[in-house]
């Protein structure tokens, strides 16, 4: 029996669904070392190379998000998020290079939930654009 060929989805990610999830694993290694950075000695020096790894996925999350949408003209709400993300980040870097834990700590959660849901939005808008499937 052949299988037909609208039944076969192939699985591709575009440039920013890629930078969104790179991004949001970046913060999640933040977290982690974020714990190791009070637990051993080498946790200070994870959390600053995370935190350099997180603002370059930022950085290509913004880049991303405007050569998505300046070819074809999409939509500008991805460059804004990645702009507003750009600027959180920034500020998570000064207060990290100052040592205020009181509003970085608060401030990666807010991120990490931010880039999360950001992610969920670009993968499940991806999902729902295609067939629906029968009992969903």
């Amino acid at each position: 029996m052949a299988i037909p060929s609208n039944a076969v989805e192939r699985r591709s990610f575009t440039f920013p669904q890629v930078a969104v999830a790179l991004q949001t694993l970046a913060i999640l290694f933040q977290a982690t070392t974020a714990g190791l950075l009070l637990s051993t000695a080498y946790g200070e020096t994870l959390h600053s190379v995370g935190a350099r790894v997180m603002y370059g996925a930022s950085m290509l999350y913004l880049l991303a998000a405007v050569l998505a949408w300046r070819p074809g003209g999409g939509p500008v709400r991805p460059v804004l998020h990645a702009t507003g993300f750009l600027a959180l980040a920034s500020v998570q870097v000064v207060l990290g290079v100052a040592h205020l834990p009181a509003p970085h700590v608060p401030l990666g959660v807010l991120m990490f939930g931010l880039s999360l849901l950001d992610l969920g939005r670009d993968l499940g808008g991806r999902r729902s654009a295609g067939p629906r499937r029968a009992g969903r």
